[in-house]
């Protein structure tokens, strides 16, 4: 590891970093922050600091830092067999063994698994499976997708979409005709504060139906959510919220896209986000904890309903044209086994349900009330504080005024890393599950002696 100036220079000049400033990141006016390593909940630098990372790099890191037995099981694989594709029916014993063990944790009424690369190809795939099996019925009119403001579902063309959030738009000439958004169960945001959290859910199921009717329902394909809204805000549904939606869904016959890219796999305290709201999706995404991201990997799990119609179509013509050149990718697959094994032996669903639940009450006891913290939320591993500039007016700061960021930055001073949410002065907190009780504390600490420092202390 190069420890002068040569690595950040080099960086400067010729690393396209996603999700930066290009420019200022360009001529140095933003930091450089090289990871060299990492154990358990922590992270170090170059320089040797330590943080405690409690967004385990980008939700993935469930299992925590440096765990040698996912190494070692990726390093067995490519010494064995590095790659071969998935393509007319070939695999690898470690995909195989993959595939067995994401439907022995999926719901009981999903068929099988496709694995990709990404959330993002992920979600593409699902696309096109859903286009596919219209086509399949016979019903080339029914392909729009719905999905929700604040949702995140991947950057590329109809991922991009999907999302809706306004970065992931603005200047890409996004979303895409096929795509319809509608309101997003995000409750603190409600335009009328009037409605109780029950009106509010009311009300979202109410303007979905509203907007299906619209359209017409022979045009809408797909519903697609995240079972807990996660960049969008890391926000929860309002109770009640996923029964109505189904309801309404049903009622038309529109497939349901479960998104468990950031629930999949533990992170909610259950295996997954569809079993904590009683969901019964048709597909469901995953990505980042099917390998804690010690190796890309996703996949698409389908239900028994789509894939009795996938198999009638390639009976009637033949081999099914979607593939990925990685799709299954060996070395991902061994990652992905041994991580999923490494769940089980240290218990992290049942303990991000509990130290969860330790963080979100100590993060709410220590910050609610604070006249510039306008709510504090989460559910299993996953915690946010959301920032006004009058919390009973439900005014929210200006951009410019980086408050968020602000906060996050003066959190990074004191060796914690959380997430300044992309729209809204919103800090995200996503820990590895491993994460014990006195951790949540220093987490906690850093929160709240960075808000003082830069909203003050009341």
């Amino acid at each position: 590891m190069l420890t002068n100036d040569q690595l950040g220079q080099w960086d400067r000049e010729n690393f396209f970093h996603p999700s930066t400033h290009l420019a200022q990141f360009a001529r140095g006016e933003i930091g450089s922050r090289i990871i060299s390593g990492g154990e358990g909940v922590y992270i170090r630098d170059r320089d040797g600091s330590q943080f405690l990372d409690a967004f385990a790099g980008l939700y993935c890191v469930n299992v925590g830092y440096g765990r040698q037995k996912i190494a070692d099981a990726i390093a067995d694989q490519a010494r064995e067999l590095a790659y071969y594709h998935a393509y007319v029916g070939h695999g690898t014993e470690a995909s195989v063994t993959l595939a067995k063990m994401v439907m022995d944790r999926a719901p009981a009424h999903m068929s099988k698994v496709y694995f990709g690369l990404s959330g993002s190809d992920a979600n593409e795939t699902n696309i096109k499976l859903v286009w596919y099996y219209n086509n399949i019925l016979g019903r080339p009119e029914k392909k729009k997708i719905i999905s929700r403001w604040r949702g995140y579902h991947g950057s590329g063309l109809m991922t991009g979409s999907l999302t809706g959030l306004e970065l992931f738009h603005k200047k890409f000439d996004l979303p895409l005709a096929q795509v319809l958004h509608t309101e997003a169960p995000y409750y603190l945001r409600r335009t009328d504060a009037a409605m109780s959290p029950e009106e509010f859910t009311a009300d979202c199921a109410a303007k979905l139906e509203a907007l299906i009717l619209a359209e017409g329902p022979g045009t809408i394909a797909a519903f697609i959510g995240e079972p807990v809204l996660g960049t969008g805000g890391i926000v929860p549904p309002p109770p009640g919220y996923w029964a109505a939606i189904q309801a309404v869904l049903q009622k038309y016959d529109i497939l349901l896209i479960a998104d468990e890219v950031v629930t999949g796999f533990g992170r909610l305290g259950t295996m997954f986000g569809s079993d904590h709201y009683g969901m019964t999706p048709d597909i469901i995404t995953i990505a980042k904890g099917l390998t804690s991201a010690y190796a890309p990997l996703s996949g698409s799990i389908i239900g028994d309903k789509v894939w009795r119609v996938l198999a009638q179509g390639t009976d009637e013509f033949g081999a099914i044209g979607h593939g990925w050149t990685y799709s299954a990718h060996p070395i991902g697959a061994a990652a992905g086994v041994a991580n999923l094994a490494l769940i089980d032996e240290m218990g992290l669903v049942e303990n991000a349900g509990k130290v969860g639940a330790y963080l979100n009450q100590k993060m709410s006891a220590a910050l609610t009330g604070h006249r510039h913290v306008a709510e504090v939320r989460g559910v299993g591993m996953l915690c946010a504080v959301e920032l006004a500039e009058d919390v009973a007016a439900r005014q929210f700061f200006d951009a410019g005024r980086k408050a968020g960021p602000s906060v996050v930055a003066a959190m990074h001073k004191r060796g914690v890393i959380a997430r300044a949410m992309p729209q809204g002065d919103i800090l995200g907190f996503a820990p590895p599950l491993c994460l014990t009780n006195a951790e949540a504390d220093v987490i906690v600490a850093a929160t709240v002696e960075a808000v003082h420092e830069v909203l003050g202390r009341s």
